[in-house]
């Protein structure tokens, strides 16, 4: 008997509950870095993973993985993720500012030439497609009680991005406003732009590539919340984090643990239908 409640207890303590945060928190950053792009771009249909951002962290995850053994695997992912998202920025930017079109137009190229970079790079991979393949889906089976500093991290990236609230209230208005009302927006952008990158980078050398968490829940608390970016900003980060932690569950007891990636693509990828749908019927 004190075997089977201590058998109960190990699954529930270093199993069950570190899984359970570990999803939390990613969804958490997912959602956190999702709503500063949103806001930043002044563009509803951001979103790391359809930016690009994902697809960078996890090509530098997988370079990690072939090259160094798997060592250093944050800082190659974060490398990846700062790398296209300043490519993003860079190509989508003309002197009328960010168009919705050339934005997403940039993210999708510059993901389809990440992803012929990674399949050369599983191609090479030998003994370690697996183990890249296990980045790709996205997934919680290996959470720990050692991924909680990641999610310190996550936690302290946020809480910055949180703060820059105001200003990206103050952004929306449009870049020259923002000037006028004494917001630096080159500096904002740099700041956000490193930790929406950070958080990425984060979320994807714990979990790998999870798409569309960061589009989905700062969309939807928009219209429950409103555009204040100082409620939606953290509302989001609670929706992101509980929306992960749902689909983690669904897949570990609906789907015989498959990855949680497939999930949140299945249901994401209809929505960022309608929301291109909506945009082209206003």
């Amino acid at each position: 008997m004190n075997g089977s409640v201590d058998n109960q207890h190990l699954i529930l303590l270093d199993i069950r509950l570190p899984r359970v945060l570990v999803a939390f928190f990613t969804g958490f950053g997912l959602a956190v870095a999702g709503a500063g792009l949103q806001g930043l771009f002044r563009n509803a249909m951001a979103d790391p993973y359809i930016l690009g951002t994902s697809s960078g962290a996890a090509l530098g995850a997988s370079c990690s993985i072939i090259f160094l053994g798997g060592s250093c695997l944050f800082l190659t992912a974060f490398a990846g993720a700062i790398i296209a998202t300043f490519l993003i920025f860079g190509i989508a930017r003309t002197g009328a500012g960010i168009q919705t079109e050339t934005l997403l137009l940039t993210g999708i190229a510059l993901s389809m030439f990440f992803s012929a970079i990674l399949s050369f790079l599983m191609y090479i991979a030998g003994t370690g497609l697996h183990q890249i393949m296990f980045w790709l889906m996205g997934g919680f089976w290996m959470a720990s009680w050692a991924d909680i500093w990641p999610v310190c991290a996550i936690i302290c990236l946020g809480a910055v991005i949180m703060f820059f609230s105001r200003d990206l209230n103050i952004i929306s208005l449009g870049e020259d406003e923002a000037a006028g009302l004494g917001v630096d927006t080159k500096h904002v952008t740099y700041i956000l732009v490193g930790c929406t990158s950070l958080l990425v980078a984060f979320a994807v050398s714990i979990a790998g590539s999870i798409g569309f968490i960061g589009l989905i829940t700062p969309h939807i608390m928009r219209l429950i919340v409103g555009p204040d970016h100082r409620i939606l900003i953290p509302a989001s980060a609670l929706a992101g984090g509980l929306l992960l932690v749902w689909a983690d569950t669904c897949t570990r007891t609906l789907a015989h643990d498959m990855p949680v990636g497939i999930i949140t693509a299945c249901f994401g990828a209809p929505f960022f239908i309608y929301l291109l749908k909506r945009r082209t019927t206003l």
